[in-house]
């Protein structure tokens, strides 16, 4: 058994690593509100976009009546072959579970397409290493979101590929503070390459996050754009009844409150349900021209923020469970010192009163 001092020493250390762990919780719970407030912030300007496009394609022509094309190329549908696949992480850990299941539904997204050309895009700094350890990287140079805004159209070239699957871009650090400037980038990036038919489909594997107690782990499809307002998920996976009690129980003790993200604004709602005949001054093809890239920049910056919402969650809920396993495990060491202690006072008595019977 130890000695009781060593129990001390360890009882001191577990007290300190409460402290901090109760820290770390209270600081992803003011982030979490912050997360929560941008992301209601940036959702009227989605939903009245996505309203306009759908009044537009319920009131314009999206395919040539003649040749049967789509009047814009991201509307455009091509056999699979080559596909992106961004995979948005954290760039911290200590977040539980939140950083591994993201890459692993990942994983599960790259078997289901075997045989086909992969180009990954990580987000984050735990994404970009737990990539690098398995893919190789493009022989062309990686770019950051900083190359992205500054570069400009540039003619498609012959590249010869390092794999299969293959790491073509790394945006790490971006996730502190997102700006649509920096989802807009790796949109037109995305975009880009879908025009030059480099990539014929592009998917985005993100923690979606609609509340402390809903959240869910999606792969969606964002391009070709098959129903505008609709999300073309691929692979789901919902949280579990513990993990929702976790996070509740987590969420009451830093009061932060339940509420979601959810809820259109009525004012867009109106707009795309509204029966009146609008009539465009520009032609279809110049409108899809102007607002469909805008509305594929909103999809990835809608993933970036709930994807940092529900990194902090993940967080709060992690470090909430390592407080209370701390708790525990004072009082537990606290009990194994107070028998010792015991046992040493009642050792000692023994000692005493043998001692004084011998004499």
């Amino acid at each position: 058994m130890p000695s009781i001092l060593d129990i001390r020493r360890r009882i001191r250390s577990v007290i300190n690593t409460r402290q901090i762990t109760k820290a770390m919780k209270m600081v992803s719970a003011a982030k979490l509100r912050r997360a929560q407030e941008r992301a209601l912030a940036a959702r009227p300007y989605a939903h009245m976009l996505t309203n306009v496009l759908q009044s537009l394609v319920a009131r314009a022509e999206i395919y040539d009546p003649e040749t049967g094309e789509a009047k814009h190329p991201l509307l455009a549908q091509r056999e699979e072959k080559n596909i992106l696949l961004i995979v948005v992480t954290g760039d911290k850990g200590l977040a539980g579970a939140f950083n591994a299941n993201i890459t692993k539904a990942a994983i599960r997204f790259l078997d289901s397409k075997a045989g086909k050309n992969v180009d990954l895009e990580a987000v984050g700094r735990k994404g970009r290493d737990f990539l690098r350890r398995r893919y190789p990287e493009s022989k062309v140079q990686t770019r950051s979101l900083a190359d992205l805004e500054e570069s400009v159209e540039e003619e498609p070239e012959a590249r010869e590929r390092a794999g299969t699957i293959q790491i073509t871009g790394e945006h790490v650090g971006i996730l502190g503070k997102v700006t649509f400037a920096q989802a807009s980038a790796l949109a037109e990036s995305v975009i880009r390459r879908y025009r030059r038919q480099e990539i014929d489909s592009v998917y985005i594997v993100f923690n979606e996050f609609k509340s402390v107690i809903a959240q869910r782990l999606i792969v969606e499809q964002i391009l070709p754009i098959e129903q505008i307002g609709e999300q073309a998920v691929r692979l789901a996976e919902e949280m579990t009844e513990e993990e929702k009690k976790k996070a509740r129980e987590a969420a009451v003790s830093a009061g932060v409150g339940m509420h979601g993200t959810e809820g259109a604004p009525e004012a867009a709602f109106e707009f795309g349900a509204s029966q009146v005949d609008y009539i465009y001054e520009q032609p279809p093809e110049e409108l899809f021209r102007a607002l469909l890239p805008k509305y594929v920049s909103i999809q990835v910056f809608r993933a970036l923020l709930e994807s940092v919402a529900a990194e902090h969650a993940a967080r709060m809920t992690a470090m909430d469970s390592a407080t209370n396993n701390a708790t525990d495990m004072i009082d537990s060491l606290t009990l194994v010192m107070n028998r010792a202690r015991q046992a040493k006072i009642t050792k000692e008595i023994i000692e005493i009163v043998s001692g004084a019977a011998a004499m």
